[in-house]
């Protein structure tokens, strides 16, 4: 889709996958963890950042080996055939219009924490990151994926010299927190709330085909990013757990103590870029995504237009609408979106699992072992959501016979047609 000269290699790869799973919660999970397994939030982070390795290095392969703007679909369409493959896509499809919203808004309640902003900015701030989304992707991904892999940089930073600075201070007391016996149960609870932090790891297959040399630079740069990503939680982990604080971001307060004031606007700024970068990759994704099924007749031919710089612009275009959309309609309705962040969770793990099944047949032989461990990764996942599945399955039962009907019967008669 795009000239070589416009498109990413494996650092600009990394960065992106690493913000993206960052997101705004990269200051934030933490506490939640240690809130729920006291001590314990260390091995939690540990856990579950070995167990999805796994998980990372098989959509490594898989893209590497079939780099397609479908993804995921594109994996499960090649070991499946054509309406598994698109009904994958689809699930994609409607969940990102629901998650890229709600991580807008998690996005500006950071900016309403941090700088005291009344209710009444909320949409308009919303909105504003709506129209900053367009102008980042109208030129495609490779500007935003340098600026993303600074921002990588800055993250990273900031986090060793925090732990660096932690370091040399007398150890705290934290009696209460060494008195805590071991409990498997809420050490999992904690791993089912950290798992937040690597769902986006699907996302840099849809920009495959924007890598100079796919096959040389995606391992790498998903690898790299999985493994950074496990890394700078758990040393924000280890910031807190020797300290417990209260506050709704302790990442503030502990900045503020190591060096003497300047956490909200640090923490701030870096929270709230880290939102917009989730936000970012999901809608060129998505964009993408789009296009590729206008290209394969499942959606309207509307969407395979492209503009000057070879981005789909019209895709692009009605993704942010329905993104504006579920924002207005989410503010004047005040609803809770705790519920329908659990359904987007459950999409999410039913695509890994789909693409999971997809590389036993399209992977050798030698990779049967991790994909063995991906697949029972994600089951596990799944059965620890419970009723949050029903989403997920619903979408599936819908789409699945329809898709089938469309292959079966409607397709050949309009070639027939024409």
């Amino acid at each position: 889709m795009q000239h070589s000269a416009n498109k990413i290699g494996r650092w600009q790869g990394a960065g992106l996958l690493t913000t993206t799973l960052l997101g705004t919660s990269v200051f934030i999970l933490p506490q939640m963890t240690i809130e729920t397994a006291s001590q314990w939030a260390m091995l939690s982070w540990v856990l579950l950042t070995v167990a999805i390795l796994p998980v990372a290095m098989v959509f490594a392969k898989l893209s590497s080996q079939f780099p397609h703007a479908g993804g995921p679909a594109y994996f499960v369409e090649k070991a499946f055939g054509k309406s598994a493959g698109r009904t994958i896509g689809l699930l994609f499809l409607f969940v990102v219009p629901i998650g890229a919203p709600a991580a807008i808004i998690m996005t500006y309640w950071f900016i309403e924490t941090l700088f005291g902003l009344s209710a009444d900015w909320a949409l308009p701030i919303q909105l504003s990151i709506i129209v900053l989304l367009f102008l980042l992707n109208y030129r495609g991904i490779q500007f935003s994926a340098t600026m993303q892999l600074m921002l990588t940089l800055v993250i990273t930073l900031v986090v060793i010299a925090m732990v660096a600075s932690q370091s040399l201070l007398p150890t705290a007391d934290y009696t209460a927190f060494s008195t805590i016996p071991f409990d498997i149960d809420p050490m999992l609870a904690a791993m089912g709330i950290a798992f937040w932090s690597f769902l986006g790891i699907e996302a840099i297959s849809h920009l495959a085909e924007d890598f100079k040399s796919p096959k040389q630079d995606l391992v790498p740069a998903i690898m790299t990013g999985t493994i950074l990503v496990g890394l700078i939680y758990l040393g924000c982990t280890y910031l807190l757990i020797d300290t417990p604080v209260t506050d709704s971001l302790s990442m503030v307060i502990v900045f503020d103590q190591l060096f003497s004031g300047g956490g909200a606007y640090v923490i701030g700024a870096l929270g709230v870029a880290g939102g917009l970068a989730t936000v970012n990759v999901y809608t060129a994704s998505l964009s993408r995504l789009i296009w590729s099924l206008s290209n394969d007749n499942v959606l309207p031919r509307y969407f395979q237009a492209l503009n000057r710089h070879q981005v789909p612009q019209r895709a692009l275009q009605c993704i942010l609408i329905v993104m504006t959309a579920t924002l207005i309609i989410t503010h004047y309705s005040a609803h809770d979106l705790e519920d329908l962040i659990g359904w987007v969770n459950g999409v999410f793990v039913l695509i890994y699992l789909a693409s999971m099944l997809a590389a036993v047949r399209l992977l050798s032989k030698r990779h049967r072992p991790l994909v063995a461990m991906s697949c029972l990764f994600c089951a596990t996942i799944a059965v620890g959501l419970g009723t949050k599945m029903l989403y997920a399955l619903g979408l599936f039962t819908v789409f699945a016979p329809l898709l089938w009907y469309q292959q079966r019967y409607i397709l050949p008669r309009l070639k027939r047609s024409a």
